[in-house]
């Protein structure tokens, strides 16, 4: 049985590019070569080596036309290719396993959008792609939801299947590795460190935070990671862009969000298993994921809920010792996490649709 994967890129991004790249790992850890489609592959990623790489060009279109001229040309690519199984990492519509990481009409749904002509063409391809499937793997009971409601999904038809994160890489750090952390970036013993790792700071609640925040007698600071912000205070400070984003977490007291559309959110599940809790909107997937003690949730879009629940957090963390992180992050994920699991499920799923079970 050969196995394909489809995605936008092979190269260090967000989303479903680096889930994409957490399953090349994977599978070539359990011995399996992937033919994998795309239309950028970045050769300096040793995953680029990993793969039977197939690039499908976009670049001369229009960028609202792509995405429908990768999954026509795609067809013919992977039977070129002698694919047996193809997972599909993004809007693809020869996918027999599709992976849904976000839908485009919940994105909508949640940000009020309206739908341009645009939207339209990906949400159509989007409904082939779940048609034409013979499995669905969504990303979060969120997403679960979303695929029944809004695209008529059957129950049947989906596996839930978290993502995987990394395990040797997010990990606690001990309190002098830690303490070295802390003066790394600049955070004062007394500060209440609070981490907003973003690169869409209206789409991940920055608004909404920064007015939770106003006028709090809370010994907190906002430590944004990635873009910068617009405007940097007293309370907002800027750490710029942190390639190593577990260390971050490691010297941070909490993990801030308040995102409008998240439909899974893995800065929740590194977060805690570098054990540093997260203040998250329910409306955040992985809270399904987390154990209580390694999370504090709020309404979402709720700025009077917010404030409440960082007065809780802040005071509770005032009352105690110092964390330890091992500690916290001690049963913080509820489900196996790890990238062979992950995968090992999806090879599952691949067999039995190659054996028409």
């Amino acid at each position: 049985m050969k196995i394909g994967l489809s995605s936008n890129a092979l190269k260090h991004s967000g989303g479903l590019e680096r889930y994409a790249m957490d399953l090349v790992r994977g599978f070539a850890a359990a011995g399996i070569e992937l033919a994998f489609f795309a239309r950028r592959f970045d050769p300096s990623v040793p995953e680029s080596g990993m793969v039977e790489a197939h690039r499908i060009n976009v670049s001369f279109l229009p960028g609202k036309l792509r995405d429908l001229w990768f999954s026509w040309r795609l067809r013919r690519a992977r039977r070129a290719a002698k694919v047996d199984v193809l997972i599909g990492c993004n809007r693809v519509d020869s996918s027999e396993i599709a992976i849904c990481g976000g839908t485009h009409l919940g994105f909508l749904r949640a940000t009020g959008r309206p739908a341009k002509r645009s939207d339209r063409w990906q949400i159509e391809l989007e409904r082939r792609q779940y048609e034409q499937s013979s499995v669905i793997v969504a990303h979060s009971q969120l997403m679960r939801d979303e695929l029944r409601e809004l695209y008529g999904v059957e129950d049947a038809k989906i596996r839930v299947l978290y993502p995987p994160v990394d395990g040797a890489r997010f990990t606690p750090a001990d309190a002098a590795r830690r303490a070295e952390l802390r003066r790394k970036f600049g955070f004062a013993d007394h500060e209440i460190v609070l981490l907003f790792p973003s690169s869409s700071h209206e789409r991940k609640g920055l608004p909404l935070i920064e007015a939770a925040l106003r006028g709090t007698d809370l010994p907190v600071v906002l430590a944004v990671a990635g873009r910068p912000p617009a405007r940097t205070s007293e309370r907002v400070r800027y750490i710029g862009y942190v390639k190593e984003i577990e260390d971050g977490y490691r010297a941070a007291d909490f993990t801030l969000l308040a995102s409008k559309y998240e439909p899974f959110g893995l800065v929740g599940v590194e977060s805690v298993m570098c054990g540093t809790p997260v203040i998250f909107p329910s409306s955040i997937g992985c809270c399904d994921a987390l154990a209580p003690h390694a999370k504090f949730v709020f309404a979402p879009d709720d700025e009077a809920d917010l404030r409440a629940t960082l007065e809780r957090a802040v005071q509770q963390r005032l009352a105690a010792a110092p964390p330890d992180q091992a500690e916290v992050a001690r049963g913080a994920v509820l489900y196996d996490a790890s990238v062979a699991g992950h995968v090992d499920a999806l090879l599952a799923l691949a067999r039995r649709i190659r054996g028409g079970n």
